[in-house]
């Protein structure tokens, strides 16, 4: 199966659903052993994917756009996350 902007327009025109996609990039955030996706949420807004909620680290925020956009195209990702980065001492 190939993913990209244009699949994945098509798909969503024959009833590829919201759900189903956010379903899949849950999954693929929460299989990637170097991201703390705990606090990331999801949404959908028409084909563009929302990445809402916290980050701890930079590179966090690298990995979740990468991976939304590998599944729905990056011109299709919103990055809304806030930056959560632990107290130095």
């Amino acid at each position: 199966m190939k993913f990209g902007p244009a699949n994945h327009e098509e798909r969503c025109s024959e009833g590829h659903s919201s759900a189903s996609t956010i379903a899949t990039i849950e999954a693929a955030l929460s299989a990637d052993p170097d991201i703390d996706s705990s606090a990331i949420e999801i949404r959908m807004l028409g084909p563009v994917v929302l990445l809402e909620g916290f980050i701890s680290k930079i590179e966090d925020r690298e990995k979740a756009i990468a991976i939304a956009a590998m599944i729905v195209g990056w011109e299709n990702v919103h990055d809304r996350m806030l930056s959560r980065f632990p107290m130095q001492g």
